[in-house]
């Protein structure tokens, strides 16, 4: 089967609106080939651009990227640099692209410790894509689900405090207003999570918005993902049942 008949096919199908991916195995990529960790690193960008023009494809509305954790700062120093240069070498690349394919970029996560060359690159590529109306490529940058979670319950319990809002008030939808991913409106929640290198937790990525989402696990590692092989994590997608608790 042709790879434009498999597209075509899973488009006659109900595409997840919001797929989340934890990138792993960058680091073993590399180790296993003898290379530095950074080459895993380097090689995992290329599977960024890959999966997220497959997915503009395919008709998915969001697909939020894990790329750096809240966690990731207890990595060797040299490891955090590199990872710190790889928004601006990445976005100096592939904004041209991205925007060709009308792809927006956006950003959840936390401004601490993020430097300021890091951050100028991220919003740079914010700005220059705020206009495209596709996909929404959300990178999750120095983010982390609790935190996320607890910044979320200060903030209400603030403006419990001021008398702007009374206790009872207090549901799931407004929780929701105040997490990072409120830009997202109603598309924050996650459809489908993918997880690279066979590894089987969530990290403490999306907490919140992975309630109800189907979970896919794969064995390849970050680097070696690709058009197919996303194709194959969407197709599994579309034949899964999703109840929401009911029958």
């Amino acid at each position: 089967m042709s790879s434009n008949s498999s597209t075509q096919n899973i488009q006659n199908e109900p595409v997840p609106k919001h797929v989340a991916i934890i990138m792993d195995g960058n680091g073993r990529w590399a180790q296993e080939k003898g290379l530095d960790r950074s080459e895993g690193h380097k090689e995992g960008v290329e599977a960024i651009r890959r999966v997220a023009l497959s997915a503009n494809e395919l008709g998915v509305k969001v697909l939020t990227l894990y790329a750096f954790s809240t966690e990731n700062w207890k990595r060797p120093i040299k490891e955090i640099q590199y990872l710190m240069a790889l928004p601006g070498q990445f976005f100096k690349r592939f904004i041209p692209e991205l925007n060709e394919n009308n792809v927006k970029v956006t950003i959840t996560g936390f401004e601490k410790r993020v430097p300021d060359f890091t951050r100028r690159a991220i919003y740079q590529a914010v700005e220059e894509t705020k206009e495209n109306t596709g996909m929404v490529l959300n990178f999750a940058f120095n983010y982390g689900g609790r935190a996320e979670i607890a910044q979320s319950v200060r903030e209400i319990a603030q403006e419990v405090a001021e008398g702007n809002i009374k206790p009872d008030a207090i549901d799931e939808e407004m929780i929701a207003s105040h997490l990072l991913t409120a830009q997202l409106g109603e598309l924050q929640d996650v459809d489908f999570l993918i997880r690279s290198s066979g590894e089987k937790r969530l990290s403490n990525f999306l907490l919140w918005q992975n309630a109800y989402s189907e979970f896919y696990f794969t064995s390849e590692y970050w680097p070696d993902y690709n058009e197919k092989l996303f194709e194959q994590a969407i197709s599994e997608y579309q034949r899964r049942n999703r109840r929401f608790g009911g029958v």
